[in-house]
């Protein structure tokens, strides 16, 4: 078997998942930027800084789904080349 036939293809940065842990982890971060260093607004959260936990939230799950989306590629079936270059119907 040559290289090409044993090379597993992966969905890589078209997987879903990287695409939700990249939001979330902006997000995430955004907020947490937010918690630090803006306005707490204490009498509207009952004293609790709801950015800052929001944001540290938002980069755990985020990293979750990061971590799955490397650990856990998705395997895309390999396909007949020739049948794609033909196009339909040919």
């Amino acid at each position: 078997m040559s290289d090409t036939q044993t090379r597993r293809k992966t969905a890589g940065a078209f997987d879903v998942r990287a695409i939700i842990g990249a939001l979330l982890g902006t997000y995430g971060v955004i907020l947490l930027l937010m918690g630090l260093f803006a306005d707490t607004a204490p009498d509207k959260t009952g004293g609790v800084n709801a950015n800052l936990w929001a944001g540290l939230a938002l980069l755990l799950v985020g990293g979750t789904f990061l971590a799955w989306w490397r650990l856990r590629p998705i395997v895309v079936p390999a396909t007949d080349d020739s049948d794609e270059l033909r196009g339909p119907g040919l």
